[in-house]
């Protein structure tokens, strides 16, 4: 299976000889191409549907790929499981506060780019701290 996310026409198209119900445009064909690639039983998303789900399922990306009739390469997303299937969570950490956006799935994290992972976290948790600091120093003062 093969999915996209996007805006599309859909309706009768044709002429007074012949009239298809059906739907046309970039989006279509690009969810077209993602089920050509997709295995037997397997379904994979583009990355806009991947945004929108990615709370309640976990997909790993797979190599990009350039298909015909897009102008971009395309990252597709594999499926893999509903993150709570059997029970059991996936090691998915999400969090939503004001300031802060956090969606760390160490599954899917390419093992040559985990260094730059830690790095990251590691300057989010630093600039954690220099505001503190600030904030106490300034507690201090008045």
């Amino acid at each position: 299976m093969g999915i996209n996310t996007g805006f599309c026409n859909v309706g009768n198209f044709g002429s007074s000889v012949r009239m298809d119900y059906t739907i046309i445009g970039g989006e279509a064909n690009l969810a077209a191409r993602l089920q050509s690639s997709a295995n037997v039983g397997s379904i994979v998303v583009s990355y806009e549907t991947w945004a929108l789900v990615r709370d309640i399922v976990s997909a790993r990306p797979l190599p990009p790929i350039a298909m015909k009739g897009i102008g971009r390469e395309v990252v597709p997303y594999l499926i893999e499981e509903p993150l709570s299937a059997g029970g059991k969570e996936a090691a998915v950490l999400r969090e939503e506060l004001p300031g802060l956006t956090l969606y760390l799935d160490p599954r899917a994290v390419d093992a040559t780019r985990t260094e730059h992972v830690r790095s990251v976290l590691q300057s989010a948790l630093a600039a954690l701290d220099g505001q503190s600091a600030r904030a106490t120093q300034l507690g201090k003062a008045s």
